[in-house]
């Protein structure tokens, strides 16, 4: 029973592929089919370097491509071709989190016992090519997805999960409402260059951001995978089904964090994780400078902004003595956060040189770079 959800979900992604990114979806086979022969012809203990590198190599090939057919040849990229990078790079974080777990003995190698066929590989394939997670879905372990299979194969839990959907995408709907007044509201203030009104262009640089992440926020995908029977995360103490297994966080207090290093952890959950176990608890030199270089060149703003955050917070926690000044520090830690991010938001969602640009020509400059101060003196 259990391979014939593997199946459903394999084909569902296949034919996602296929409609959406039309001859590019072949950049989504190829990775799958690699890290296939990867399994059936390395051991165990080479499999990771291999993998990562080999991903890695080929999603930055592409990248590159987009960004000569910008800036070089002028052109505006295939909005597919654009659609199977994203989708390749959802891709490598689930390809290399498969390959350390067979690296360090989680995930048996289907190929121990060498009498068995090559259906073994079929769960592996679903894992790299499901639908929901084509979709943008929340990063999940391959014994966490093999799990929710199983669970799928077992129950047919509409009643428990019908709950979670309606919630999940009533959120959605929340999220996508909210983009029309900002819209609105960044047109009504007008971006000057060398305004002396300091505070309209911090204000018009903060309301792109947050357009920018609500709609980061709404494509968040934990209703598809709940849509698909997955998910299931055990029950809670009051005996009720938890849905929690595939979540990436909630929008609501990733932006309510008064601290970039609070907010930092919040954002993209999943992948925050993915870097940490890729990168950062395996680098024995600067690991948050690493695990953020590793990422985008662009985060090397997270990671100056999280490391002030550290030395802020450590200089002023026992000058905290009362009430009203914990209250005071919250609130002021709370705006310098939702600044310093939209300049990190705006950098990364525009990538372009024009982005920057509009950035130094605006005071919201000074917050990040108040980060680096902090780091040289505290």
């Amino acid at each position: 029973v259990c391979l014939s959800v593997y199946v459903y979900l394999t084909l569902g992604g296949f034919i996602l592929a296929i409609i959406t990114m039309g001859p590019y979806s072949l950049l989504l086979f190829f990775s799958a089919v690699l890290l296939l022969l990867l399994i059936r012809c390395l051991h165990p203990m080479h499999i990771h370097y291999w993998t990562l590198g080999l991903q890695m190599c080929w999603q930055t090939c592409w990248h590159l491509y987009i960004q000569y057919q910008l800036y070089w040849l002028q052109e505006t990229p295939d909005f597919r071709l654009l659609l199977a990078t994203s989708a390749i790079m959802l891709m490598t974080q689930r390809v290399s989190s498969l390959s350390l777990d067979l690296q360090e003995g989680t995930v048996t190698s289907p190929f121990q016992n060498s009498s068995r066929g090559l259906s073994v590989l079929i769960p592996f394939l679903s894992y790299s090519l499901n639908f929901p997670a084509l979709l943008g879905g929340p990063l999940c372990s391959f014994n966490t997805f093999v799990e929710s299979v199983r669970q799928m194969s077992v129950t047919s839990p509409l009643a428990s999960y019908l709950g979670r959907l309606t919630s999940k995408m009533l959120q959605v709907v929340v999220l996508v409402w909210i983009k029309y007044p900002l819209k609105e509201l960044l047109k009504s203030i007008t971006f000057t260059v060398n305004s002396p009104c300091v505070c309209q262009n911090i204000i018009w640089i903060w309301v792109l951001s947050l357009l920018l992440k609500m709609n980061y926020y709404a494509h968040w995908s934990e209703c598809v995978n709940n849509a698909a029977g997955m998910g299931f995360y055990g029950y809670s103490r009051s005996g009720k089904s938890s849905w929690d297994g595939f979540s990436d966080g909630s929008p609501w207090v990733t932006e309510a964090s008064s601290h970039p290093s609070v907010f930092v952890r919040q954002w993209n959950r999943t992948t925050v994780a993915w870097l940490r176990r890729m990168v950062f608890k395996r680098s024995n030199r600067s690991p948050l400078f690493m695990t953020f270089g590793f990422s985008i060149l662009g985060f090397i703003i997270w990671a100056i902004t999280v490391q002030g955050d550290y030395k802020i917070h450590h200089f002023l926690h026992p000058k905290l003595t009362s009430k009203w000044r914990k209250w005071l520090y919250v609130c002021l830690n709370w705006a310098f956060t939702q600044l310093t991010i939209s300049c990190v938001v705006v950098c990364v969602e525009l990538q372009s040189l024009e982005s920057v640009k509009l950035l130094w020509s605006s005071y919201i400059a000074v917050f990040p770079l108040l980060s680096v101060l902090m780091i040289i003196i505290l």
